[in-house]
């Protein structure tokens, strides 16, 4: 399905009205025009007497979504994509990562509860039905890689047949995540605040045109030497860096092996996803971070090194830009990010800490502690704009319990009072910018079981709905806990 055009409509969202109980929030100055994807309303499907309007819902809103859809972050990662993949993943045939390696941490459960955190294996696995692809943007670190798919399997969880990486694919190698940490400790009180996985070294040598592919496992007798010259530069940038031929033998042969088990998942993926368009097959697109921590429009230099919004779908699978239909943006009911950068809406008090404690903000790949502040409304509009997303699945609503007060950062302005108009590129202003909230009343009931939109207290309910004014797209899907099953459909 070709992606609908972008409309400048008014939104279907009264732009005038105050938000009620606000406690005098700021009204918007009349209808602004809408840069993001128009709405479209799934059919409706009546629901009977044995099926709840919940179930209803449900089955509406994945029944209506298009052929090939994606999930994306909106903010700097950790939105809670992998939990929305896993759910979609029952309707699709073919779930699909498209770009970034194992610093992407995707955490889901299974229908009995039981935890898995993904790091490289796309989050549809969970689903017995469904073949998962990482795609050609990619970058596998094979000894990760075989450890997650042992950990699946040592529970159950069958990879065999099921698991396909495309051989245009980067290796990452042992070498990449040395270099990480060593840069990172050359860059002293200025760094980036990289995961260490070795993804940005590794994406480097593929732009320098030096890496290794996975295709480059079928030819064990060239491989040493191209490995040979990624060790030597390496040797010669860092001092640091340990490299001899001793080294370099053991690491041919440890992927020699490697190469043997990973034969039977490797795959022409380019060919196998367009051949599954023509098939009429359903896929649904993985991404991996957000963007905010896109290459090109994250806080550069504070980013990773692949592109997780909406062109590195056609880019990391190599399939067309008409293909893609829906594309779900996750965002958190506030705000979080890992590592450094600029952060306009960092709570750094006592609320920041109380959301970092309920919402258990601790990187899945790494355990760090993540920053907290309210929903950035400026940085949502922004990653709407480039995404064009048919619908938000808004995470963690629940973590907001409690509060008295929850607050929307919805415009940014500078010391001299002048409005700055979108997400600044200049890391200076970030640095300095001031920020513009409507304050909303919070709630106290407990919303962990509500699974009706209707049925939430009504503070929630208006608290939903500002955001949906404010950026102009629907809220489709609404978290209320970490389980499966913890999901409202709207």
């Amino acid at each position: 399905m070709p992606l609908a055009p972008l409309s400048l409509d008014p939104p279907p969202f009264p732009l005038l009205r105050p938000a009620a109980g606000s406690g005098g929030g700021r009204v918007l100055p009349g209808p602004a025009p809408r840069l993001c994807r128009p709405l479209r309303a799934a059919p409706v499907v009546p629901a009977t007497a044995e099926e709840p309007s919940s179930s209803a819902a449900a089955r509406g809103r994945l029944e209506s979504l298009s052929q090939v859809a994606g999930v994306l972050g909106t903010q700097w990662g950790d939105e809670g994509k992998g939990k929305l993949v896993d759910i979609l993943a029952q309707r699709f045939d073919v779930v699909a990562r498209c770009q970034g390696g194992a610093n992407a941490g995707h955490t889901i459960y299974n229908s009995e509860g039981k935890k898995f955190s993904l790091h490289l294996v796309p989050s549809g696995i969970l689903n017995e039905n469904t073949q998962c692809v990482i795609g050609n943007g990619a970058v596998v670190h094979l000894p990760g890689f075989f450890k997650e798919i042992d950990g699946l399997e040592s529970n159950g969880i069958s990879c065999e047949g099921r698991l396909l990486v495309s051989d245009r694919a980067h290796l990452l190698f042992d070498l990449h995540q040395i270099v990480d940490g060593l840069r990172e400790a050359e860059l002293g009180n200025s760094l980036i605040g990289t995961t260490r996985r070795g993804i940005g070294p590794c994406y480097s040598n593929k732009v320098i045109r030096n890496g290794l592919r996975v295709s480059d496992l079928r030819h064990m007798d060239t491989f040493g030497a191209k490995l040979n010259t990624l060790l030597r530069d390496a040797a010669l940038r860092f001092k640091d860096f340990e490299y001899d031929n001793n080294i370099l033998k053991e690491e041919v042969e440890k992927y020699k092996r490697f190469a043997e088990r990973l034969a039977p998942f490797i795959a022409d993926t380019v060919h196998f996803m367009n051949e599954s368009i023509l098939q009429k097959k359903k896929i649904l697109v993985e991404g991996g971070q957000a963007t905010m921590l896109d290459i090109d429009f994250g806080t550069y230099p504070f980013v990773t090194s692949s592109s997780p919004s909406a062109g590195g779908i056609c880019t990391g699978l190599g399939i067309a830009p008409r293909s893609l239909g829906d594309v779900i943006g996750v965002v958190k009911a506030y705000t979080t990010r890992v590592g450094s950068g600029p952060f306009p809406t960092e709570l750094l008090g006592k609320t920041g800490d109380l959301l970092r404690a309920t919402g258990m903000e601790f990187g899945t790949t790494t355990g760090r502690p993540r920053r907290c502040g309210w929903l950035d409304i400026v940085a949502l509009k922004y990653c709407c704009q480039i995404n064009g997303f048919s619908s938000l699945n808004l995470t963690k609503l629940d973590v907001l319990t409690g509060l008295k007060e929850i607050k929307l950062g919805i415009s940014y302005y500078t010391d001299d009072g002048n409005t700055v108009q979108s997400f600044p590129a200049d890391l200076d202003l970030l640095e300095k910018i001031k920020v513009k909230y409507e304050a909303l009343p919070g709630w106290e009931e407990d919303i962990s079981s509500i699974r009706d939109y209707n049925a939430l207290p009504e503070a929630a309910r208006r608290y939903v709905g500002r955001i949906e004014e404010l950026v102009g797209i629907p809220i489709h899907y609404i978290g209320v806990g970490p389980g499966r099953d913890a999901l409202i459909y709207k």
